[in-house]
């Protein structure tokens, strides 16, 4: 099978899965933003590392002695990524005026930066946010060739026809999205219209094409730069359908996630190099060495275990919803409570200090359908209390579910047994009623 037949397949399968609920697809997309924002930027040669960009983003918290140039840019990437998504979901119209909005929340502010002349020389430039090039933006190949994009005065020109061009491709019959995202994507590395943030601007519109056609995003991973410049080069030299196959692959990469997030399988990816080095760390610091709570071990306790936790939990506790007339919830850290969960988890995770010492999840149950078997509420809560050395999980009678240490996260094992045992109970709970009854 062929990489966009795969491709288009596949999205077959996940339509057949639709509607994801809100809460599974907010933490699918919440993956993608975060490896997008990462390897997005790693590409163009920023050195927050995978860890750094997902503390930035969901805590705001800065990497020691790294640039601040690398943490604007991580900060203006995921502004103008969080931007797309919103408005995909409309019909906002690729136009000249989103494409310089996107830039303008990409770059932030204007700069300078080193460049060459039209014939070779080394200069700088002043690089002004959503405007087009006011100087040429070649670039000098490994070996030692200029290889030249279109001019500042080509540009406008270019850029009014690259529209023209997109708006008949979807205007028009037998519409393949994947082939017209990549293609968009290379004409505009070709025109390379902006000073800076071509790149970072292309694989942006590629995605907002896509998601318009509700694919997911194509996330371009760091360890794949070679092959994605090198597919590049080969559209470059006439063989367009080289990039356009790169393009659908990792398309398929990007389905398969979702699909399995779609199931409430895991998304998380084993080749993913940070996550191998953070359980390699875990595994050194076990054994007699006890590691005492911080606000940074709380941070990545509650991204890595109580968050997936919580939604594992939300979605099989929906499924009692049909046997009572009522019901609500709340999460909860400390003593301050939260009732909607997607909005919830965000500002819980901004809330963390020092001095946090508890979350939790209470889920309420009022007025059992069937009268004929009675009326009663039933009530499902856990409690995670941060101790000095070690986090404990409770459940409604204060019973302990489980006991582990800071750098000993929950595997999706413990997850999955925590709540069908919570799942069970309830079960045998009605039975127990109707049996009464």
């Amino acid at each position: 099978m062929g990489s966009i037949e795969r491709a288009l397949q596949l999205k077959e399968e996940l339509d057949s899965l639709r509607p994801i609920s809100a809460a599974q697809e907010l933490k699918i997309m919440q993956k993608f933003r975060l490896d997008w924002n990462y390897h997005s930027n790693n590409l163009e040669g920023n050195s927050l590392t995978y860890g750094e960009t997902k503390a930035l983003i969901l805590f705001g918290l800065t990497a020691q002695g790294k640039p601040l140039k690398d943490h604007l840019e991580i900060e203006g990437h995921n502004e103008a990524i969080e931007w797309v998504l919103d408005i995909v979901k409309g019909e906002y119209p690729l136009a000249e005026a989103f494409i310089r909005e996107i830039h303008s929340l990409l770059l932030k502010k204007s700069y300078t930066v080193t460049a060459i002349t039209a014939e070779g020389l080394p200069t700088t430039k002043r690089v002004e946010i959503g405007k087009y090039k006011s100087q040429p933006n070649h670039v000098l190949t490994s070996t030692g060739e200029i290889f030249r994009f279109a001019s500042p005065e080509e540009t406008p020109a270019m850029m009014g026809e690259l529209i023209d061009w997109y708006r008949n491709k979807i205007n028009g019959t037998n519409i393949n999205p994947i082939l017209i995202a990549a293609e968009f994507h290379y004409r505009f590395i070709r025109i390379h219209p902006f000073d800076d943030g071509n790149g970072r601007t292309a694989r942006i519109l590629m995605n907002f094409i896509l998601m318009q056609f509700h694919f997911p995003p194509v996330i371009i991973k760091t360890d794949e730069k070679n092959k994605y410049f090198f597919a590049l080069r080969q559209a470059d030299s006439g063989i367009i359908e080289a990039f356009v196959n790169y393009i659908a692959d990792n398309l398929s990469n990007s389905l398969e996630i979702m699909i399995r997030g779609a199931k409430g399988e895991s998304i998380e990816e084993p080749d993913d190099l940070d996550k191998e080095l953070t359980i390699l760390e875990a595994r050194l610091n076990k054994g007699n060495q006890e590691v005492e709570k911080t606000v940074e071990l709380i941070h990545d306790l509650y991204d890595q275990s109580i968050v997936p936790f919580f939604y594992k939990l939300i979605g099989g506790f929906e499924k009692f919803n049909r046997f009572y007339l009522r019901t609500d919830y709340f999460v909860k850290i400390d003593n301050i409570s939260f009732q909607n969960l997607d909005h919830a988890l965000p500002t819980i995770g901004n809330s963390i200090s020092p001095d946090t010492v508890s979350f939790g999840i209470h889920y309420h149950y009022n007025n059992f359908i069937n009268s004929g078997v009675g009326s009663f509420g039933y009530n499902s809560h856990f409690d995670i209390f941060l101790h000095k050395n070690s986090y404990i999980i409770v459940d409604l009678n204060k019973t302990k579910k489980l006991e582990k240490t800071y750098n000993d996260q929950l595997t999706q094992e413990e997850i999955n047994t925590l709540v069908n045992e919570e799942l069970k109970r309830h079960k045998d709970f009605i039975e127990q009623k109707m049996k009464n009854a």
